[in-house]
């Protein structure tokens, strides 16, 4: 149970309702994270605007490179919220989620190509508790992506990293959007 409890559509204004039904239908029921948030309504209006903004605009990337390098976040952060929910996004999106059990091995697996390596090291390097990233990462990175590219995958990662810290802090854990074995990966 998270530490501030989900507002219930029985507490919500019409607004809230209407958010609530429209992320019921996307994703099958209402995220967690929005229904916690839904007690500050000006944050919410603006985390909903914010994503949906976000999404349309990360165009420029393979959706299996942005979306790995999302999910490494996730499970750097230790967000199993963010684990479950990404798992499912992926799989919406045709992605392999057999070879998300191997994320810890991305280095030296087979599973992942050279670009998506070079991505999840990217999110390895912004998520620890001091960044790390290097002068000639972002050049690698640029040579692979563009420009517009590594300003994509900046962008996405540094999004999940506020996404899982804020869901960690405030005890929002996996809501069982996936199903079978796809919730059981590891985190590391």
């Amino acid at each position: 149970m998270p530490r501030i409890p989900a507002k219930r559509t029985t507490e919500a204004g019409p607004l809230l309702k209407l958010f609530y039904r429209f992320a019921g239908k996307r994703f099958g029921a209402v995220p967690e994270p929005m229904a916690v948030v839904a007690h500050h309504p000006g944050l919410l209006r603006a985390a909903v605007v914010h994503e949906l903004m976000a999404e349309k605009a990360s165009k420029r990337l393979p959706a299996d490179v942005r979306e790995l390098a999302v999910y490494r976040v996730a499970t750097r952060i230790g967000c199993s919220w963010c684990v479950d929910f990404g798992t499912m996004l992926q799989r919406h999106d045709g992605l392999d989620i057999e070879r998300l059990r191997h994320i810890d091995d991305y280095a030296t697996s087979p599973a992942f190509s050279r670009a998506e390596r070079l991505a999840v090291a990217y999110a390895d390097a912004m998520s620890g508790a001091q960044v790390s990233v290097t002068d000639e990462q972002v050049a690698e990175l640029e040579a692979e992506f563009g420009r517009a590219g590594v300003l994509e995958l900046s962008y996405q990662i540094a999004l999940e990293n506020s996404r899982a810290r804020m869901n960690s802090a405030l005890g929002i854990v996996d809501q069982g959007f996936t199903s079978g074995d796809a919730c059981q990966v590891p985190l590391p």
